[in-house]
């Protein structure tokens, strides 16, 4: 495994607890970085940093649907540890698996909020500091899904896509600062998000990706690692697959 240079970079993983996420977290302190895990499940948080085992890890328990909780979190990281250099918008859910005309509304809603709004009002957020300190590296977590819409996870896919469009446009909006904004677009890995979906769902994702096997969360992880790095001092506002080469449908 090669270790970028995070040296002294503080970053922000939200849904850092658990899947993509832990991952994420792992490979970034692995790589020098400090790593502020955001989640609100306290149980899993406090599981991921025994897990971590590392005095540049903590977490804050936070609802990144909560504009407000996410302004005074982001005030204490600031207050705490000095700057903010990277933040990761991964958290988020798939929701049922449905036809459009059967899909719940409030389960459309919620996973909208989570998944789309939410990243929406960490960058709103967290931009003004970056922008202070003329550095930062935000990576979304968007996913296959939002480029070719998955049958029975409308919701998630328009989410997804939501959030590639999003990215492109921050990024183009922050071009001309040392900041760069980036999305990944994986397939499925087997996390506990496999958990929210019918086996159907999951047999469907695996038979159009050709290596025939889901993406692994350390993948994800070293990717995400780059995008955070100086290294990646041009690239923004683009969309990086993980896919496995998976078909368009």
């Amino acid at each position: 495994m090669n270790n970028l240079d995070l040296k002294n970079r503080v970053a922000i993983i939200t849904g850092g607890a658990q899947g993509f996420g832990l991952a994420i977290s792992k490979r970034i302190i692995q790589s020098g970085g400090k790593v502020v895990i955001w989640d609100i499940d306290k149980v899993a948080a406090e599981s991921a940093l025994k897990e971590i085992n590392s005095k540049n890890s903590s977490y804050k328990i936070i609802d990144v649907t909560n504009f407000k909780e996410i302004e005074k979190a982001l005030k204490e990281v600031e207050s705490e540890l000095g700057k903010i250099d990277i933040f990761v918008n991964n958290a988020g859910i798939t929701g049922v698996n449905a036809k459009v005309w059967d899909y719940p509304l409030d389960q459309w809603k919620k996973v909208i909020e989570l998944d789309l709004n939410s990243t929406f009002y960490c960058c709103k957020a967290v931009t003004p500091y970056m922008i202070k300190n003329n550095y930062g590296r935000i990576v979304n977590i968007a996913s296959i899904a939002g480029k070719e819409g998955n049958p029975n996870a409308s919701a998630y896919s328009t989410a997804k896509a939501g959030v590639i469009g999003f990215t492109k446009s921050l990024g183009k909006e922050l071009a001309d600062k040392n900041i760069a904004v980036n999305c990944i677009t994986p397939a499925a890995a087997k996390t506990r998000i496999f958990d929210q979906m019918t086996q159907e769902h999951i047999d469907y994702m695996l038979s159009k990706i050709p290596r025939n096997r889901f993406a692994k969360v350390d993948e994800l992880a070293s990717l995400v690692c780059w995008l955070s790095s100086e290294e990646n001092s041009f690239t923004t506002a683009a969309v990086f697959d993980l896919s496995g080469g998976r078909v368009w449908a």
